[in-house]
């Protein structure tokens, strides 16, 4: 028997989401676009990956374009019946479920299998799911940097070998330049039609659609993974967590898109840097933490955004319901005064990535100050960054940037005054606030927004062991209502 055509989504372009043979259905859905306002270069790189893959398939591959996926799948594939493999987001999930010809197979772009995660919960007996705990979890059962029983070096985290601010004095780490693809006609194709989409109204975009950034085939993908783990990641593990006004790119991977994208498998990503540790290209600290991203937490809010249900995105525990100002729905840096929230936002604005410290402590750390509702921020992220997934945003930005999930995934906000990003930047050089100064015209936003934040949330954060401090220096402050009082004044104005 002749095999089934297999449904591939733009998400799953990887050689692992085929078996040899099956002829191949990949739609491309205006719909995708048209349902969210999203960042001009994440549906830039989609639909060049999407259309690199189908060009790499050749024959074997029915490439339709449709306003939807259901009018797509009826053009490609009639009354066929077709398999595909698990989709990455409940939306997809309940659109393949729905219908009566399609079989879902397992998911295939993970290390740990839904069912597997499944009988590790039931093996704790109900304790929390604590990051760390499934973590280990993970290292021992694929042996990952294991020395026998042991983790590798003695530790299994090194976590505060990786949190050096940068070096002073610099403009950037020093480090060689990321890989970089060199763009091609299908890239030109890709621009001219979202140009005409926009023209002809059927979609509207933020952000810049510059030169394509990330890959999207999987030798594009591979290159870049090998020019990291060869180039950069020796130097990632201690600058993990600084940032440069200059160099918004550090000695990150910048392999989150294409390993979203399906292009990469993480197996053979934490596999190759390991190999640099033992032949000592690398050192623990770099290996470790690139492990942990991607075989730690990457996997884990895959396996919570399934576990804890349809309804955590609208979690929303702190009763935070502001709506996102326009200045920040619309990337407009240049209307903020605050240098590392401007710069930050630029860079979202031109490239649709920034790293996970801007993310968490400037883009993050702002909203969750000012009580900005988190499932419109979760969309917001969604659309805004190139590896945006409701898989990935979900969880980070309920979970681990709001804490709007009331603790389910971390142990305490996260947020800080402006002392933190002086600390682990140069942001704060050349700005018109000052990081220590928390009245007057000079008060940085993000030392005001802070203590109002603990001002408002202070018998939550006095309950907790974690946060506790920052209450007891809450009372402390002798001049809380100048600071309130001023940042009820500053309202939502762009800081």
């Amino acid at each position: 028997m002749a095999p089934r055509p297999h449904w591939l989504f733009g998400d799953q372009l990887g050689p692992h989401f085929l078996d040899p043979g099956a002829p191949v259905v990949m739609i491309e859905a205006r719909s995708a676009f048209a349902r969210r306002r999203s960042h001009r270069a994440k549906a830039h790189l989609v639909l060049s990956a999407m259309r690199h893959r189908a060009a790499e398939l050749g024959d074997r591959v029915r490439y339709v374009r449709a306003g939807t996926y259901r009018e797509g799948l009826r053009e490609a594939a009639g009354d066929a019946r077709v398999t595909v493999c698990r989709p990455s987001s409940r939306a997809a999930l309940r659109l393949v479920e729905s219908l009566d010809r399609v079989e879902v197979m397992p998911d295939r772009g993970f290390l740990v299998s839904r069912e597997e995660f499944a009988g590790w919960i039931e093996d704790r007996g109900g304790a929390r799911l604590r990051l760390e705990d499934f973590y280990r979890w993970v290292r021992r059962s694929h042996d990952l940097l294991m020395d026998g029983g042991e983790p590798a070096g003695g530790r299994w985290n090194l976590d505060h070998d990786n949190r050096e601010p940068p070096p002073r004095g610099r403009d950037d780490l020093g480090v060689p330049a990321p890989w970089r693809p060199q763009e091609d006609e299908i890239d030109d194709e890709v621009r001219r039609d979202l140009d005409r989409w926009e023209r002809e109204g059927r979609v509207r975009f933020v952000g810049r659609d510059g030169p394509r950034l990330f890959p999207v085939t999987r030798r594009e993908a591979l290159s870049a993974l090998r020019s990291f783990v060869a180039h950069r990641l020796p130097e990632f593990g201690r600058y993990e967590d600084a940032m440069l006004a200059g160099d918004p790119v550090m000695s990150h991977s910048l392999l989150s898109a294409p390993l979203n994208l399906g292009l990469l498998h993480p197996a053979e990503c934490v596999e190759r840097a390991e190999r640099a540790l033992r032949s000592g290209a690398a050192p623990l600290n770099s290996v470790e933490g690139f492990v942990r991203q991607i075989a730690g937490w990457r996997e884990y809010v895959q396996q919570v955004y399934w576990h804890f249900g349809a309804d955590y995105r609208h979690r929303n525990e702190l009763r935070h319901h502001t709506r996102l100002p326009r200045w920040f729905l619309e990337l407009d840096a240049d209307a903020v005064r605050a240098r590392c929230l401007s710069t930050v936002l630029a860079q979202v604005r031109d490239t649709g990535w920034t790293h996970h410290i801007p993310r968490l402590m400037v883009l993050g750390s702002h909203a969750l100050q000012h009580g900005w509702d988190p499932e419109e921020l979760t969309d917001w992220f969604h659309r805004c960054f190139v590896d945006g997934h409701d898989w990935v945003m979900a969880p980070n930005v309920v979970g681990m940037s709001q804490y709007a999930d009331g603790g389910l995934m971390t142990t305490k906000p996260y947020t800080s005054a402006g002392a933190y990003i002086h600390r682990m930047s140069d942001l704060c050089d050349g700005c018109a606030y000052r990081p220590a100064e928390r009245t007057g015209e000079r008060a940085c936003p993000y030392t005001t927004g802070y203590w109002s934040f603990v001002h408002r949330h202070r018998d939550l954060l006095a309950a907790n062991h974690r946060t506790a401090r920052a209450v007891r220096g809450l009372e402390r402050l002798g001049n809380l209502p100048e600071v309130l009082a001023l940042e009820e004044e500053r309202g939502r104005r762009a800081p």
